[in-house]
């Protein structure tokens, strides 16, 4: 079952929480190896990457559009270390646990990466 509610700062900080504790972050990829990427909500010509701290949480937005494509995991210290470098040079923002009906946190990855210090 979900941990993730109406309450985006709770689900930010399931987000650090789980992250930490399984060592995996959870992304959307299809079969060309494409990772999920959206257009903001908040910034005009701007946009966010989604990830999550749990398989269940992200398997569930693979439906509709996002059909195509399916959860994917990769280690903590990559993220922070590749995936977060690589999204603030191409200033993309990281979306953090979206709940089912997608709301949740457009953050700078170097914002994210404070979390972890």
């Amino acid at each position: 079952m979900s941990q993730l509610t109406d309450d985006i700062q709770k689900n930010q900080d399931v987000f650090v929480n789980q992250t930490q504790k399984g060592n995996l972050v959870w992304a959307l990829c299809n079969e060309q190896g494409e990772f999920l990427s959206v257009d903001s909500t908040e910034f005009e010509e701007t946009e966010v990457m989604p990830f999550w701290s749990d398989e269940q949480d992200a398997v569930i937005h693979c439906v509709e559009e996002w059909a195509e494509f399916k959860p994917t995991s990769f280690p903590l210290d990559e993220f922070v270390e590749d995936w977060l470098v690589s999204l603030n040079d191409e200033n993309v923002l990281v979306g953090i646990n979206w709940n089912a009906e997608l709301d949740g946190i457009e953050m700078e990855p170097k914002t994210v990466v404070e979390l972890y210090l």
